[in-house]
């Protein structure tokens, strides 16, 4: 019994730890416009976007994966925060934050689950399965459908461009072409309606 309570409170810790994403702001807005989503707002849509839009990968996906890779892939912010996608300064460091915030964060857990959620978040962030390919469309629409739905809110007050969106999701068609239509035409009307910078 001593293991199993050892195990549980380990996995108990764990949980409690990872609420903290609900603390973790994002610059995306929520569909209202009136305040921006945090990491575990964003993480649940992705779940629920891999189970409704899965029949649109290029490739047969293991979903139970792909949801799991889109619940935990920003863990890591707990520590090293949110980078934001159009911070260029940022994003030179990301990788030194966020390894070292996985190295604490998942070794929370009981050793196997450690591992096996370990490997999932580096598969997530090596994007070369059908499942990371998968769960990075949907980490790629999810805040492409919020901007369109607040008129380019964070775009506006970001000013950012046309082509740094298409950079950011220059890989997207490799999980799901039908979706990378979808975020061009998403493009394409918040360009027309001055929502989104073209040059």
């Amino acid at each position: 019994m001593g293991n199993i309570e050892e195990r549980l409170k380990k996995q108990m810790e764990f949980l409690l730890e990872v609420d903290k994403l609900k603390f973790i702001n994002r610059q995306t807005y929520l569909s209202d416009g009136k305040r921006k989503e945090n990491d575990g707002e964003h993480s649940w849509h992705l779940a629920l976007m891999a189970v409704l839009l899965s029949e649109y990968s290029n490739e047969e996906i293991d979903l139970v994966k792909v949801i799991t890779m889109v619940l935990i892939h920003d863990i890591v912010e707990i520590d090293a925060g949110d980078t934001y996608a159009y911070d260029a300064v940022g994003n030179q460091s990301k990788r030194e934050r966020e390894v070292k915030a996985a190295d604490r964060i998942f070794n929370i857990l009981p050793e196997d689950q450690a591992e096996r959620l370990r490997r999932l978040w580096e598969e997530f962030e090596a994007y070369e399965t059908p499942e990371a390919k998968f769960a990075h469309v949907c980490d790629n629409v999810q805040p492409l459908m919020l901007n369109d739905a607040t008129d380019g809110l964070a775009w506006r007050e970001h000013e950012v461009k046309k082509s740094q969106v298409l950079q950011r999701n220059r890989r997207t068609g490799e999980g799901s072409q039908v979706m990378m239509e979808y975020i061009n035409q998403i493009l394409d009307k918040n360009v027309e309606s001055g929502n989104l910078r073209d040059e």
